[in-house]
């Protein structure tokens, strides 16, 4: 692995909630990446998710605490890449959301991980690989 990550929101979602299996390898995942010292980015748009959810900020805020500050960092959404995951999603039939992880996985030069099938009509932006893909 020679890359920091983006975890799709659902990933965070299996680790938090210890979803069985799916749970499993993505605190694996987790815990490979932050003991090969790389980071795992997350976005507004995580928390944005999150609190549709039901979380609150405390919950949300205890989901990042698992890596050190010098091992997860923030990642912006410009107005931009907002204005292309409208259009991404209109033109392939995805969710603005998931056009929107795909692009900030793009721009900022960052691994994206998901289980989500919609992703496939986006691999021309990001590819999408599984937790079990780097354990």
């Amino acid at each position: 692995m020679a890359e920091d990550f983006y975890l799709d929101t659902s990933i965070w979602l299996d680790f938090h909630e210890n979803r069985g299996r799916n749970g499993e390898l993505a605190l694996r995942l987790i815990f490979k990446i932050l003991k090969e010292n790389l980071k795992i980015a997350y976005s507004d748009l995580h928390i944005k998710e999150l609190k549709v959810l039901g979380y609150s900020k405390g919950e949300i805020e205890s989901f990042f605490a698992i890596a050190k500050p010098a091992n997860i960092i923030r990642v912006h959404i410009y107005k931009e890449q907002n204005w292309e995951a409208r259009s991404v999603s209109k033109q392939r039939d995805v969710p603005v959301g998931d056009a929107l992880h795909a692009i900030i996985c793009r721009d900022n030069f960052l691994q994206f991980v998901s289980r989500d099938t919609d992703f496939e009509k986006l691999k021309d932006i990001v590819e999408a690989k599984k937790p079990e893909d780097f354990i």
